[in-house]
């Protein structure tokens, strides 16, 4: 993997040391980001002469990042950008360089919260009973299709799980910062799930611990799972684009509409936040105000006299 540019500056290598840190956590395609913005953010000292941690203020943070968004960067990569520069700037605290936070004072513009719509509950109950050849490749489809959409899995974790992962009736996932927690697995996923296992040895090498595997008998990678969604999508009629990520929100809309149950929804989609889960599901108003209605002791109606 390359080195950050200046590796041999006092800069340089406090930004491999905290690389290296957030390697024991985080996910490769996070550390690989977060490096991106440390080389974006070590070119710019660079040119003005700056390698000393000592260097790092807000004023000039407020510069580094103003020039990224002169040159056309989106206010969703600014804000990834100025997240690491924080916890850059967090590493060089505990290592004694900086007294403050100086990202802390400075502000990028704010992300616009783009949702994706979730599937229609018949529309994508229709797609997953479509029949098929029930061939492996088809049985494993089902199956990773299936448990997308009971347990909710996030892209990394679905490709991540090991046969040792699955439970009777759950199945162990590594969230993100390697958060283990336990999701259970709906009938229809379990019935898709033992069809594939009883097949997987036609395609599975001998030594592969991965729950689903290619047709060269190794662990499926993210662009593959993405790229069976896709052609599924479209030998299946459904009419529109279907990615990992929009069978997770349509997992917690539709049990969220249902039940109603916010905290519950947060547990299964292994939010830290609750308010990550409020913007991530969509609420049907209709299902709150019946709800409401339902529920709270003066939402009642009551009786009007003249109605006897």
């Amino acid at each position: 993997m390359a080195r950050v540019p200046g590796a041999s500056t006092p800069l340089g290598r406090e930004a491999e040391a905290f690389l290296g840190d957030l390697a024991r956590t985080a996910s490769p395609g996070t550390v690989e980001a977060y490096r991106r913005d440390l080389t974006a953010l070590l070119e710019f000292l660079d040119r003005h002469g700056l390698g000393e941690p000592a260097a790092l203020d807000a004023a000039l943070f407020r510069r580094f990042l103003g020039g990224e968004r002169a040159r056309g960067l989106a206010p969703r990569s600014l804000a990834r950008r100025r997240a690491a520069l924080s916890r850059f700037s967090e590493h060089l605290m505990a290592q004694g360089h900086l007294d403050h936070n100086p990202v802390s004072l400075v502000r990028t513009p704010r992300v616009p919260r783009d949702l994706p719509r979730p599937v229609d509950v018949d529309a994508l109950a229709h797609f997953l009973d479509t029949p098929h050849d029930g061939s492996p490749l088809a049985c494993r489809d089902q199956a990773m299709l299936e448990l997308f959409y009971s347990s909710g899995l996030r892209l990394a974790e679905l490709a991540a799980l090991d046969l040792d992962d699955l439970h009777a009736q759950r199945v162990r996932v590594l969230g993100k910062g390697r958060k283990p927690r336990q999701v259970p697995v709906g009938r229809r996923a379990d019935q898709a799930l033992t069809a594939w296992l009883s097949l997987r040895g036609a395609l599975a090498a001998d030594d592969e611990p991965a729950l689903f595997v290619g047709t060269r008998g190794h662990r499926l990678g993210h662009r593959a799972i993405q790229q069976r969604l896709k052609h599924l999508a479209l030998t299946r009629g459904l009419a529109e684009h279907l990615h990992p990520h929009r069978l997770r929100h349509s997992f917690a809309s539709h049990l969220l509409e249902s039940s109603q149950d916010l905290r519950a929804v947060q547990e299964l989609l292994g939010h830290a936040n609750l308010s990550t889960t409020q913007v991530y599901t969509r609420l049907d108003w209709q299902h709150l105000a019946a709800g409401y209605d339902a529920a709270h002791p003066r939402a009642r109606r009551r009786r009007d006299p003249d109605d006897t």
